[in-house]
């Protein structure tokens, strides 16, 4: 779950591609930060694009508010910085989403990805990144948004369908897992499903759509008319 605070958005950035000049310069490839707090499977599948060269991104600094994220150890073994940022370390959730914006800062992330990330988002951290920050969460919002157990409660309401959503979070959209979505996919709910086997198909579809999403920020076809998020057409090499 991903909640924006109040405060002024801005529109955004991605006006170029990759090798246009981006906020901090060219750069051949989108610099990238991953937030989690778990398995990091959603990691494992952006960092097998990369270095698949199917996706024009690189993953420069991993962060987690759990020190025992599996996810964590998944980016050392790629030879990524990362960094645990408990919450119990710091006197207040301002003060340790301080220390990650500075981690991301430092590390150039120009794009930040929360892949399973349960903290909410400080409003100063959120208006750092305003735009700049996109979610992933398990269900078609707006449905199901708002918690943290978005399976749990697709299965408990009956729901035929649910699915996955990819959405900028921006200080003007400050509710929960409110923002300008990019990009869903549905998923079927079978009669015989249970929460586990749920989730395995719905972690199936994210592994591809956070990817598909990065990509389509890298390459500058995503622009923002009003809360709605329009996907432009490649352009001609």
């Amino acid at each position: 779950m991903a909640r924006a605070s109040e405060g002024p958005g801005f529109p955004p950035p991605w006006t170029g591609k990759v090798g246009e000049e981006g906020r901090g310069g060219r750069y051949d490839r989108l610099p990238i930060g991953v937030l989690l707090s778990g398995q990091g499977t959603n990691l494992e599948a952006i960092l097998t694009r990369c270095e698949a060269s199917q996706l024009d991104a690189e993953v420069r600094v991993v962060l987690s508010n759990r020190p025992n994220a599996p996810g964590l150890e998944y980016g050392r073994r790629h030879g990524i910085p990362t960094y645990a940022v408990p919450r119990s370390e710091y006197p207040s959730r301002d003060a340790q989403q301080a220390i990650m914006k500075q981690h991301l800062i430092h590390h150039g992330a120009e794009l930040v990805v929360l892949a399973g990330f349960d903290q909410i988002l400080s409003a100063d951290f959120v208006e750092t990144f305003s735009y700049r920050l996109v979610n992933l969460h398990p269900s078609l919002l707006p449905a199901f948004g708002g918690g943290m157990h978005a399976i749990r409660d697709a299965l408990d309401y009956g729901a035929k369908v649910t699915g996955c959503t990819v959405h900028f979070v921006a200080s003007d959209f400050p509710e929960a897992d409110s923002g300008p979505v990019i990009s869903q996919e549905s998923v079927p709910i079978f009669e015989d499903d249970d929460e586990q086997t749920l989730l395995s198909r719905v972690h199936a579809v994210e592994h591809r759509l956070l990817p598909d999403a990065i990509q389509l920020l890298a390459e500058g076809r995503v622009r923002l008319e009003g809360r709605r998020v329009r996907v432009l057409q490649p352009t001609s090499a």
